[in-house]
């Protein structure tokens, strides 16, 4: 089973997961694995027994689960980084903390057929993607086992083992680091100001647009002013949201236009560039309600984490975010 440990002094849990890689020929440097013919591809319908059993499924009427005739399907990941069985087992190793790393780990295949992508799709497909997110991240939330959540997508050569457009659905019961990170500087702000910092940062951005990429009555997608990474995107709801769960109708259908838009503007500006995109959302908990407002980052793979980065926790941007945005607008 995974492991959960505990650096003491960062603070960060760690995922110790011996059964993804155990001799040294397992890390070696090698193309990923990416199964481009449908007939062995897991993820293709057609192909459900390769997979585990379907937790949810969008289907046609009088299709049976895991058989052919769904457009959108969720399974436990094969290989998961955590479990969603067993005890906690929190435990003392001296002076370091670990459990047992109980969570779920699964993954949302986002089209039926191997050449779709969330690009080339109809809007109604992305939709359903994200009423699929909505449906099972409301039926995890009822397990207390677990605080937080959070969907990731890697798409791309050396990011993704697969080419078949899917992405993951993670729930852990601790709370990440960075979601952590977020929550304090969130906090701080709101106890100083009586306000959300990300709502401040909504108006700041409509105030000076030169970040902004795309806006609507209910998103605005925008290059963050302290960017990371050569255009890093940013895609937030213009009101006060803490939960991404409890998006409504029309939330929905805004939040898949804008996310199908930004993801078209970087496939042509950035043709076949590896990304990454991964949602914060507020912790299970209505604590956090006041001060959290969910986002979904979006990181296209230009750049190599180095070791001053890696060292300083400094990260060196060759492109400003100001220049990111305005190319992006005009792609």
């Amino acid at each position: 089973m995974p492991q959960l440990r505990k650096d003491p002094v960062l603070k960060q849990w760690v995922i110790i997961s011996p059964e993804r890689g155990r001799r040294p020929s397992d890390f070696k440097n090698s193309p990923p694995h990416t199964p481009d013919d449908p007939k062995t591809c897991p993820f293709c319908e057609g192909n459900e027994k390769k997979t585990p059993p379907e937790t949810l499924a969008f289907r046609k009427s009088g299709t049976s689960p895991n058989e052919p005739g769904w457009w959108v399907r969720i399974f436990p990941d094969q290989d998961p980084i955590l479990v969603p069985t067993g005890d906690s087992g929190r435990m003392g190793i001296g002076m370091f903390d670990a459990m047992n790393s109980i969570g779920i780990h699964e993954v949302l295949v986002e089209v039926p057929q191997h050449h779709q992508t969330l690009q080339n799709v109809s809007p109604d497909q992305v939709r359903e993607v994200i009423w699929a997110f909505k449906q099972r991240l409301l039926e995890i939330k009822k397990n207390p086992r677990f605080k937080h959540f959070m969907i990731v997508k890697n798409s791309g050569s050396g990011v993704s083992s697969f080419t078949h457009s899917h992405s993951h659905i993670v729930a852990t019961p601790i709370i990440p680091k960075r979601i952590e990170e977020e929550i304090d500087g969130s906090r701080e702000y709101f106890h100083y100001h009586d306000r959300c910092i990300y709502c401040d940062i909504i108006r700041q951005e409509l105030s000076q647009p030169a970040r902004i990429i795309h806006q609507d009555p209910f998103f605005l997608a925008f290059c963050p002013f302290a960017s990371r990474f050569p255009f890093e995107m940013m895609i937030i709801p213009v009101s006060h949201q803490p939960f991404f769960e409890t998006l409504d109708s029309d939330h929905v259908t805004g939040f898949a236009s804008i996310l199908q838009i930004l993801l078209k503007k970087m496939e042509l500006l950035l043709k076949n560039i590896p990304y990454n995109f991964i949602l914060h959302t507020s912790p299970i908990s209505e604590a956090y309600r006041d001060f959290f407002h969910w986002h979904i980052e979006i990181i296209p793979k230009l750049t190599q984490v180095a070791g001053f980065e890696w060292g300083s926790g400094f990260y060196i941007n060759p492109l400003s975010p100001e220049e990111a945005a305005k190319f992006l607008r005009e792609s």
